[in-house]
């Protein structure tokens, strides 16, 4: 592992500010199910499950919206889209706060539809600003930097609820997400690469990419997930049990360094993996973490193996996908994408707490490690069943003025990944 290849995606032109902008974007973002949470639990003083009410129903809406926004910014470009949703960000958050329960959850539903995609619009133009060699060290670069954002917004939720009120803590999101769309706005990443933009349109009907396999990749990305979810509640619920609740802020942290670790090592890398390898291999090692006892100390030792592949599991499946769709599809794929991540983790949750209520914590971490590893045995057969669809369509520019016949339609095969991709 060197640190070349992040010093080559480092000059790439734009790359630096767009993963400095999608850092400080993604920040508010991940605090806003925190403070929802906390807001109707706490302050409103309706206990928590009507605040699960209200978090799910806006990530219904976000799972929705997702892949129908990354098709209008396929369609129409990035700015509109960032338009409308950041206005309804800055609309929501600036009267959420307020709202009775019954139009919290009905404004939540409505929101999550609208929600800022600043987590697929990333990826997207990260894919169009770096080149195909260099894609899995920039995903794996942009996927550390979402866990850096997921240590700061929900503690600072957290803090901000505790010191400040759930008004104010709401109102400063709201400027945060409205900030964040503004600063993308402004940048207005390519979509698109420059090679992408000047070759010929060639409209790819969704049922040549939305394939067995790519479905069975969107499997694999919500089992990452659902393993993720489980592990942290699990772990969550392991030292409460234990009387070490103080203690579950820096456990998480720690938890959440070993996949920095991992995705930077990862990314250094000459070769990849397969996602199938990476999300099989952290499911089987989070596996055994049931069996350990004599404290906190030694579960966030067990959860090391595991951990380390966090940021990687994630970060290949975007690169995967980022190959076997085209260009002009890559929005929505991504789209589809963070449908995935928010369904593995929307089941984890409930499926692991009737685990925890049930029969321990302990148990699971092991039944998150199975159904990790079982989904990936599901999605194997389908693997090799590829998107027979050209990641670009070329039409390489002539020396002279050269008028192509209109039956004649030059298309490139797929980008195929290579075996251990």
């Amino acid at each position: 592992m060197a640190l070349d290849p992040y010093r080559q995606l480092l000059k790439l032109p734009g790359v630096p500010t767009l993963l400095l902008v999608g850092l400080l974007a993604r920040v508010p973002s991940t605090a806003t199910g925190m403070a929802l949470t906390l807001h109707v639990a706490e302050v409103m003083g309706l206990d928590y499950a009507p605040a699960g009410v209200v978090a799910m129903a806006s990530t219904i809406g976000m799972a929705i919206a997702s892949p129908l926004s990354g098709r209008f910014v396929d369609k129409h470009g990035l700015r509109p889209v960032l338009t409308v949703t950041t206005v309804a960000q800055a609309a929501f958050w600036a009267c959420a706060w307020a709202l009775p329960f019954p139009a919290l959850v009905a404004a939540a539903a409505l929101a999550g539809l609208l929600a800022l995609p600043v987590f697929s619009v990333t990826r997207q133009c990260l894919a169009a600003m770096v080149p195909v060699p260099q894609r899995r060290t920039g995903f794996a670069l942009d996927s550390m930097l979402v866990e850096l954002s997921y240590m700061m917004g929900p503690a600072l939720a957290v803090a901000g609820i505790t010191t400040l009120g759930s008004g104010v803590t709401m109102t400063v999101i709201g400027a945060g997400m409205s900030m964040a769309g503004v600063g993308l706005i402004v940048l207005n990443p390519p979509t698109r690469s420059a090679a992408e933009l000047v070759e010929r349109a060639v409209k790819v009907p969704r049922r040549q990419w939305i394939t067995p396999a790519f479905v069975a990749l969107l499997g694999t990305t919500a089992a990452a997930t659902f393993v993720l979810t489980a592990t942290e509640l699990s772990l969550v619920a392991t030292m409460t049990d234990a009387n070490q609740t103080a203690w579950v802020g820096l456990a998480v942290a720690i938890w959440c360094v070993f996949s920095l670790v991992g995705g930077f090592v990862y990314g250094g890398l000459s070769r990849g993996l397969s996602p199938l390898v990476l999300i099989a291999s952290m499911g089987l090692l989070t596996v055994p973490v049931a069996l350990v006892e004599g404290g906190w100390h030694w579960l966030i030792l067990a959860l090391l193996p595991a951990g380390l592949l966090c940021a990687p599991s994630l970060s290949a499946t975007v690169d995967v996908l980022s190959r076997w769709v085209p260009s002009g599809a890559r929005g929505e794929a991504m789209g589809f994408h963070g449908t995935a991540l928010l369904i593995g983790g929307a089941a984890s949750a409930p499926i692991a707490g009737a685990v925890i209520d049930g029969h321990g914590p302990e148990w699971a971490f092991a039944v998150a490690g199975l159904v990790g590893v079982a989904m990936v045995v599901v999605a194997l057969p389908f693997w090799r069943r590829r998107p027979a669809v050209p990641a670009a369509s070329v039409a390489p520019a002539p020396v002279a003025p050269v008028v192509p016949e209109p039956s004649v339609e030059v298309v490139e095969p797929a980008v195929t990944p290579s075996p251990r991709e």
